[in-house]
């Protein structure tokens, strides 16, 4: 039994392919397509699905798409209907893309099918599991638990904003629903939005900007305050109302009523050009803290409900690893579960894993319960030989991975930036050890050199470390594994430095300067930092790497950046690499068996 799963049309557009319940592919579209969160119908993604696993469209059981275009369509006109006449330019804008193609869903799918590959049946069923549905069955179908409850927070699905559901077995069931246009997801984005970045692709930028926020400064109370008490009532169970005064997301065209905020905040929307100084980081770390209040009382909410020991985490909104971290922290539950594409990428995952365990009733099977987030393509010793005929560059080819592992740790001791690029392509918004960009984690200067000179973005951005799993609680204050790079938690004490008395008062660049460790390259400016567990069985190739590292050099870790330029998304074939290596000030590309380096 093969299931095609599919996510589209809203943004990180993807498709995963099931055979007999176990995942055998799954990419989001952006990577081939080069478009950062492309939202269009994903075409290569499919064909990387039918061609990977040797399928015809005719042999699949049924298609699975992740949500229910007739229910959004419900929600959009009761919005419009609710907001008229300020609703019209919007309503006017979008209509005739539901009138002529959304709402014939069914019909554009399979037209778009048959562009890809001709299908002898008539029709293949097509089923649509609903949004939030979609999102608890990818999170708790590739968990290890038989049971669990779940939490799924995003923008908004259908209706659905936040999900609290239990599972077990091949169930899952909905336990209670907060609906639009009351979310958190929303609310993050709004604030995305007025802080200058980019809505659906800028949220882990507020994420780390907050850090450079004071907590105990006026005004950070005071943007804490009027949030609470104009924008948000947050009741004890985690529900919450959003005062729509505010906001123009449900029949506008524009996210926030920007002179109120204005007025509200006493601070103007920054553009995306202008100077971020102390008071967005302290409205950033507003918003960080009331989304950490909700995410950890709908937390407690849930464990009182279900009583459960472990806990599945989807929706954009689980992306938050700040608040992952603290959820971790104040262990409401015993074990805790996040699936690595968490967003809507995520969701073609989920609906085909929906349909296969709840649609036809089919158990799970054991060896799903170690689930892999490298599922993408990989590429041949030739096709990397071929590209690198084509690019002015020296390069040398290792027929022994040892040997390549040993140069490439020697590499990274002396001090160069590496870009790395393995195997099979992972799944989700993180690099993972097979599409990264790797760097010595104790020299000073890393960060700064890696974000201006390679990544060619913000200066204030932190960067994870990937650390060997059987040394993560010597160096990091977490006890638990954290594969996919989904939590933030801080530095052991003893590999601090002392701070000066008025580090919180100073501007972001000079917090970002002042050395706090004795990994300055992979701390952040609250001696936090977004963790990556390494284990053999998920990535012996990289695990290796950190191994050969750390005997070098005494440290059992690496900075870790994903593959790509800013405003791109992680490479994906060879020829991207070689493309994004050339563009940067990149030292080393190792791709596949061979060290490449420039002609300088």
């Amino acid at each position: 039994m093969k299931i095609l799963g599919i996510s589209a049309y809203y943004h990180d557009s993807a498709a995963c392919i099931i055979d007999h319940g176990k995942i055998k592919f799954a990419a989001q579209e952006e990577r081939f397509t080069r478009i950062k969160h492309d939202a269009s119908f994903p075409s290569q993604s499919i064909k990387h699905c039918l061609e990977f696993t040797n399928t015809s469209l005719d042999e699949l059981t049924c298609i699975a798409f992740y949500e229910k275009p007739f229910l959004k369509f419900e929600r959009l006109l009761e919005s419009y209907f609710s907001t008229a006449p300020f609703s019209l330019p919007s309503f006017l804008k979008k209509m005739p893309i539901w009138m002529s193609d959304k709402l014939n869903l069914r019909n554009v799918l399979y037209k778009r099918l048959r562009e890809i590959q001709h299908f002898e049946k008539s029709e293949i069923p097509i089923l649509f599991p609903e949004h939030h549905v979609s999102h608890a069955a990818s999170t708790f179908f590739t968990s290890p638990f038989k049971e669990a409850a779940i939490l799924v927070m995003d923008g908004v699905g259908e209706w659905m904003t936040s999900t609290l559901a239990t599972a077990n077995g091949n169930e899952i069931n909905i336990l209670a629903e907060s609906k639009f246009p009351h979310s958190i997801g929303l609310l993050y984005s709004a604030f995305t939005h007025y802080l200058g970045f980019k809505i659906n692709n800028g949220e882990y930028k507020v994420m780390g900007l907050a850090p450079y926020g004071d907590q105990k400064s006026q005004r950070y109370h005071q943007f804490v305050e009027v949030i609470k008490s104009q924008m948000i009532d947050i009741k004890k169970d985690g529900s919450f109302w959003l005062n729509q005064f505010y906001f123009d997301y449900i029949g506008g065209v524009k996210m926030v009523e920007e002179e109120k905020w204005k007025s509200l905040f006493d601070l103007p929307k920054r553009n995306s050009t202008d100077e971020l100084n102390k008071d967005h980081c302290n409205l950033a770390l507003a918003i960080q803290t009331i989304t950490e209040e909700i995410i950890l009382k709908q937390a407690s909410t849930l464990k009182a409900k279900t009583e459960q020991e472990s806990l599945c985490l989807s929706g954009g909104v689980a992306l938050n690893s700040v608040a992952i971290g603290k959820l971790i922290d104040a262990k409401i539950f015993d074990n805790l579960y996040i699936m690595p594409a968490a967003g809507n990428a995520g969701g073609s995952m989920g609906a085909a894993l929906a349909c296969y365990h709840m649609y036809y009733n089919l158990e799970r099977i054991d060896s799903q319960n170690r689930f892999n987030a490298f599922l993408g393509p990989s590429y041949s010793l030739e096709e990397c030989r071929q590209h690198l005929m084509n690019f002015d560059c020296r390069y040398q080819y290792y027929e022994s991975k040892e040997e390549l592992i040993n140069e490439t740790a020697q590499l990274l001791k002396e001090g160069n930036i590496v870009g790395w690029f393995q195997d099979r392509m992972e799944f989700g918004p993180r690099a993972l050890g097979n599409r990264s960009i790797l760097a010595h984690p104790s020299w000073p200067e890393m960060q700064a050199k890696v974000n201006r000179h390679v990544k060619k973005r913000e200066s204030f951005r932190p960067f994870a470390p990937s650390i060997i799993k059987e040394e993560l609680a010597n160096y990091f204050n977490l006890d638990v594994a954290a594969p996919y790079m989904q939590v933030v938690s801080k530095i052991k004490s003893s590999f601090r430095k002392e701070l000066p008395d008025d580090f919180q008062s100073l501007n972001w660049p000079e917090m970002m300067k002042t050395p706090r460790s004795e990994f300055q390259a992979i701390t952040h400016v609250d001696f936090s930092a977004r963790i990556q567990s390494v284990d053999y069985f998920n990535n012996p190739k990289f695990y290796k790497l950190l191994t050969r590292f750390y005997q070098k050099t005494g440290i059992p870790m690496l900075l870790n950046t994903s593959f790509n330029l800013k405003g791109e998304p992680i490479v994906c074939t060879p020829l991207d690499a070689l493309r994004c290596y050339f563009r940067t000030e990149m030292d080393i590309l190792v791709l596949g068996n061979f060290i490449v380096k420039k002609n300088l």
